[in-house]
């Protein structure tokens, strides 16, 4: 049952993952890195590595996007605020 649940947990993670790196948009890159977070927390959650789990959970699904999310924000700002003075 144990082989199941990590092959299991082992396909989630690919397919986040592809949709990770097929995702152009870098908004929803953020958006999908974040639920690719916590596939991997369940990942190492199922291979019995909690603490790890934990901490790619608070990095991974949290930190991380919102700090992209937070960077493309004010590049996008940036390049409105230059074509105004245009």
């Amino acid at each position: 049952m144990a082989d199941v649940s990590i092959v299991v947990a082992l396909l989630l993670v690919a397919a986040a993952a592809t949709m990770a790196v097929a995702t152009r948009d870098p908004v929803r890159q953020a958006l999908v890195l974040a639920v690719l977070g916590v596939v991997l927390a369940v990942l190492f959650t199922v291979l019995q590595a909690p603490d790890v789990g934990l901490s790619q959970l608070a990095v991974g699904s949290a930190l991380t996007p919102l700090l992209l999310m937070l960077a493309v924000r004010k590049v996008r700002r940036r390049g409105q605020g230059k074509e105004r003075e245009r």
